[in-house]
């Protein structure tokens, strides 16, 4: 069998891949603790990896190192993020000690679309297609190679969100010879249990939720939210209010 960190995809025959046994997994770990449910899908799933961007990943890191011996993390570096989220993914490298796996979008779809429709595109036609080449396509190689993923989701993130389960198909990146499945530990956290659990374990975050951003994105897609607005918010706020998705997660939540 691989390290679970080779990249090479296992024999998915002998995973637990059905629908049936996804559901009836879920069933009974919708009310485990998160470092338990990490605890299973590392043993179920070895060739699992972490996505990495906010505040909920890093404890989601801070939980896996304790259980996984090196875990897999990689992070989708758009080449539009803020100065200050490129200081927090090298402090949580450094914090952990552990290796972190940065996608990047492809540079020729990339440079065709800022020829062709500039570098601000999104305010016009919606950040769909700017997503597609930043973040979508890149992820969507990564996920080939594994069986599983671990994500940072709340159901109380946003409307869109509020039915997610712990563990799911992943009806986005799975192909019909390469299932894969979505694990989603923090699915009944809120964000007050988030921000306990970072500041009870001393876990690095992203400076900018001093400056009150919440949800944090490309700069060009991000800003602060005021008192009283939904996290989500500050997140392309010139499009429609309930759609705050990039494409990462939205096939699942709309399922």
């Amino acid at each position: 069998m691989p390290h679970p960190n080779s990249g090479k995809p296992l024999a998915t025959k002998t995973l637990m891949t059905t629908a049936k046994e996804i559901e009836e997994l879920n069933t009974r770990l919708s009310n485990s603790k998160p470092k338990d449910i990490i605890q299973e899908v590392s043993e179920l799933w070895p060739n699992l990896a972490i996505s990495f961007s906010g505040a909920e990943d890093v404890a989601l890191i801070d939980m896996a190192s304790k259980l996984i011996d090196e875990p897999a993390i990689f992070t989708l570096d758009t080449g539009r993020l803020h100065a200050q989220t490129y200081e927090f993914i090298e402090s949580v490298r450094k914090h952990y000690e552990l290796p972190i796996e940065t996608l990047h979008p492809d540079p020729q779809q990339l440079s065709r679309l800022i020829k062709d429709k500039g570098l601000f595109s999104f305010y016009e036609d919606g950040h769909e297609e700017c997503c597609g080449i930043r973040k979508v396509a890149p992820l969507r190689a990564k996920l080939a190679t594994v069986d599983a993923w671990i994500t940072g989701q709340r159901r109380d993130q946003s409307p869109t969100r509020a039915e997610v389960p712990v563990i799911q198909v992943d009806s986005t990146f799975s192909s019909p010879d390469h299932p894969v499945v979505k694990i989603n530990p923090l699915a009944n956290w809120s964000s007050e249990d988030v921000w306990n659990y970072i500041r009870m374990f001393d876990v690095p975050y992203n400076q900018l939720h001093d400056s009150g951003f919440i949800s944090i994105g490309c700069e060009p897609c991000t800003r602060p939210v005021g008192p009283n607005q939904h996290e989500r918010e500050g997140r392309w706020w010139w499009e429609e209010t309930t759609i705050k998705e990039c494409g990462l997660h939205r096939g699942n939540v709309e399922d």
